[in-house]
């Protein structure tokens, strides 16, 4: 399960918490200008826009959970499973695999306005990156500094859904959780009045009573809600240090704790949160083990290049002693 949102001040954030049981390689990666993207059906890219963002590699190809491109066009894929459906080929369609997803999309486009011609002409194909590696149940969170989207492919189709709220979480589809913002229309980070009888003395006995009945569960509709109310309500200064920290606060009301959500077994937990200034491209991530902020500056390497650059995420908590 996992939360992505954007949010502008003074720059425009995109990031998410990325929830499962399980962790694998992954590694805050920039593809360079000159990286040779291949894809399954399509021509490959020998030149395209640069990107940064977390990546398992395999076999030299970088499999992308999310990534902001130069232009500051950013895509994270969440899970959808149930929902996400991915079909065979289809002749007269862009045919590309889920995997390649992201790459393809941000290699090519600036913008979303870019990004919706693309998605008019693609199928997203029943192509594994290998026996060894299914596809995953996914749906995507797109945006630039203007506005959002999501796609999400169904068993009727590729829907493309405008994203107003500028948060994603998880199942059910999209439509759903726009209509269920409408159930907390009443909630406010104000004192709320006395509606329920004027005629009767009933005291506000607590700051914050006016978000009574916000979602405190992980499910991904109370997560939406939550960050979507967090969001909404965000006071935030201009500062890159303001923006950074205030976007993790959002993220943190929505993080899973080792052991609040069970998968059979195993606990769930956020195993990273991310927040890119994708103006700048700087990608900024803390780790279950590491809250801390780290920071990987795409334009600090070379992306003119060839070559992958790759950080392994730092998973041990950094301390700083403040005595003398």
């Amino acid at each position: 399960m996992c939360t992505a949102l954007c949010f502008t001040t003074r720059d425009h954030y995109f990031g998410r918490n990325l929830d499962l049981e399980y962790a694998l390689d992954e590694t805050v990666t920039v593809a360079p200008r000159r990286f040779p993207f291949a894809f399954r059906r399509m021509p490959a890219m020998k030149t395209h826009l640069a990107m940064i963002g977390v990546a398992t590699t395999v076999d030299g190809y970088p499999l992308y959970y999310d990534a902001t491109n130069e232009a500051g066009l950013s895509m994270a894929g969440l899970n959808f499973p149930g929902n996400a459906h991915y079909p065979p080929e289809v002749p007269d369609k862009d045919n590309v695999s889920p995997f390649e997803f992201i790459p393809y999309i941000l290699g090519q486009c600036a913008t979303v306005p870019q990004a919706r011609l693309l998605l008019a002409r693609i199928n997203l194909a029943a192509m594994p990156f290998s026996d060894a590696l299914p596809l995953s149940p996914l749906h995507w969170f797109i945006a630039d500094r203007s506005e959002a989207i999501v796609a999400e492919p169904m068993a009727d189709g590729l829907h493309i859904h405008d994203n107003p709220v500028g948060v994603l979480t998880n199942n059910p589809p999209f439509p759903y959780h726009l209509t269920n913002l409408s159930n907390y229309r009443a909630l406010t980070s104000q004192t709320p009045e006395n509606r329920f009888a004027p005629a009767l003395d009933l005291p506000a006995y607590s700051r914050g009573m006016g978000g009574l009945g916000l979602p405190g569960d992980l499910s991904s509709p109370s997560r939406f809600v939550r960050a979507a109310f967090m969001k909404a309500h965000s006071l935030c200064g201009s500062s890159e240090a303001e923006s950074v920290t205030q976007f993790f606060h959002i993220l943190s009301s929505v993080r899973h704790v080792r052991g609040s959500v069970m998968v059979e077994d195993k606990p769930e937990i956020t195993v990273y949160s991310s927040c890119c200034n994708t103006d700048k491209g700087i990608y900024y991530y803390t780790t279950y083990e590491n809250s801390r902020i780290m920071a990987v500056d795409m334009r600090r390497e070379n992306l003119n290049g060839d070559v992958l650059a790759a950080w392994p995420l730092i998973r041990t908590q950094q301390m700083d002693h403040v005595q003398g």
